[in-house]
C-alpha cells in the first residue's frame, strides 16, 4: 500500500509513546507527575525511534512526519505517488495514538483540571511564551536543523540509525524545543489536536486551534528549507 501501513503502525508507536508520556507528566495521580524536560526529550526521542523501526518493518521509510516526506518530494526523493499514502499513514496514525492514551488515562483525567494540567499540551505542543511570530521562527530553525540532519543520515530506517534519529530528536528538544514544545512535525500535532478536541476527555481545556498553524506550517517551511539546502549545496 505504498508505506501507507507502516507509516500508519510506526506514527500510531510514536504517539502512544510520546504523548503517554505527556500524560504521565501532566496529569495528577500517575509516577512520572511533574518530571523534567530531559525526561520529556527523551522519552519523545525513543517514541521516534521505536517507531521509526515499526515503520520499517512494515515497508515504509519511516517518514512519519509530513515536514520530511513533502520536502522529499519536492526535492527528487521521494516519489510522488506515495506521497499521499504517507500523510495520511502519519495523520491517521497520531489520531489513533492519542485516542489510546484518552482511554488509557481516564481515571487520571478525571482527577485532572484544565487549570491543573489537563491540557491539549498533553498530546500537541503550546508556546511558553505565546508570540506567534517569535514562535513560528523557532519551529522552522528546529524543524531546519533536524532534517537537514536526517539528509545526512541517508536511509536512516536501516540498522541502529533509528537510534540517532532519536538521539537526534532528544538533542533537539534540549537545545531548541524549549520554547515551542519542538512540533517539528505537523501530523504528531494536528492528529492528536483533533482527537483532544473531538473525543470526551473529562475535565478537557481547549484544544487552542488558534495556534495550530505554527506546527502546521513551521515544520513544513523548515523542512524544506534544509532540503534546498541540502540539494543545492551538497
Amino acid at each position: 500500500m505504498d508505506g501507507f501501513l507502516g507509516e500508519l503502525f510506526g506514527t500510531f508507536v510514536l504517539i502512544v509513546l510520546g504523548a503517554g508520556t505527556g500524560a504521565g507528566v501532566n496529569l495528577k495521580q500517575t509516577y512520572g507527575h511533574g518530571s523534567d524536560w530531559t525526561f520529556i526529550s527523551l522519552a519523545w526521542g525513543m517514541a521516534v525511534t521505536m517507531g521509526v523501526y515499526v515503520a520499517a518493518s512494515f515497508g515504509s521509510l519511516g517518514h512519519l512526519n509530513p515536514a520530511v516526506t513533502i520536502p522529499y518530494a519536492l526535492f527528487g526523493l521521494f516519489p510522488w505517488h506515495q506521497v499521499l499514502p504517507y500523510l495520511f499513514g502519519q495523520f491517521c496514525g497520531a489520531f489513533l495514538g492519542a485516542a489510546v492514551i484518552i482511554g488509557m488515562f481516564g481515571p487520571q483525567f478525571k482527577q485532572t483540571k484544565a487549570d491543573e494540567g489537563n491540557t491539549v499540551g498533553i498530546f500537541a505542543t503550546r508556546p511558553a511564551i505565546k508570540a506567534p511570530l517569535a514562535n513560528f521562527f523557532s519551529e522552522v530553525v528546529a524543524t531546519f536543523v533536524f532534517v537537514f540532519a536526517l539528509l545526512n543520515l541517508g536511509d536512516f530506517s536501516q540498522g541502529l540509525k533509528p537510534l540517532v534519529v532519536g538521539l537526534l530528536i532528544m538533542v533537539v528538544g534540549m537545545g531548541l524545543g524549549t520554547t515551542t514544545g519542538f512540533a517539528l512535525n505537523p501530523a504528531r500535532d494536528w492528529g492528536p489536536r483533533l482527537a483532544y478536541t473531538l473525543l470526551p476527555v473529562p475535565n478537557k481545556g481547549s484544544a487552542e486551534w488558534n495556534y495550530a498553524w505554527v506546527p502546521m506550517f513551521g515544520p513544513l517551511v523548515g523542512g524544506i528549507a534544509a532540503t534546498l539546502v541540502q540539494t543545492v549545496c551538497h
